[in-house]
């Protein structure tokens, strides 16, 4: 497994497609995953700090393992089947692991529900399939623009 960065979350142009970009992080590769504009909404809040008047999906799972004192060990996005990413969250009660089938973009919206304390990881195949490597100069470009995005969204623009 290669652990990976969250770089953020952008509007895919022309189709207008949410996409949360993951980086190695020691490495050169990025993950490039697209995801639903819900799914979008809730990393953004989250990244953002925002809260929101009632919890979130993401929020009401978090805070029912908190209530149950179950821990979020890790994210990792196992595998890459006919263009779909597969993610496993691991979960820690009292020294008792335990894994839960995931959808990518959920494990990543509530992993950013504990501020970045949370590890993500990608299988070393799903990064030599999906991984997209810049050149230096594009690739800092690439991740200045990723950041300016992200100082000026707001979770509506994720809105259908």
């Amino acid at each position: 497994m290669i652990r990976l960065s969250l770089i953020g979350v952008r509007v895919e142009v022309p189709t207008n497609q949410p996409i949360v970009l993951l980086r190695e992080e020691s490495g050169s590769r990025f993950l490039p995953i697209f995801i639903g504009s819900p799914e979008a909404t809730a990393i953004v809040y989250a990244l953002q700090g925002l809260e929101t008047p009632r919890p979130m999906t993401h929020d009401l799972f978090k805070n029912v393992l908190d209530d149950m004192k179950v821990g979020l060990e890790k994210v990792e996005i196992t595998e890459l089947q006919d263009g779909t990413f597969y993610a496993e969250i691991e979960l820690d009660r009292e020294g008792t692991k335990s894994r839960i089938s995931s959808r990518p973009s959920d494990a990543i919206a509530l992993a950013v529900r504990y501020g970045g304390d949370i590890p993500i990881f990608a299988d070393e195949a799903v990064l030599d399939e999906a991984g997209v490597l810049f050149e230096s100069d594009e690739e800092e470009q690439e991740v200045e623009q990723f950041r300016e995005f992200l100082d000026s969204v707001s979770p509506e623009d994720f809105a259908q």
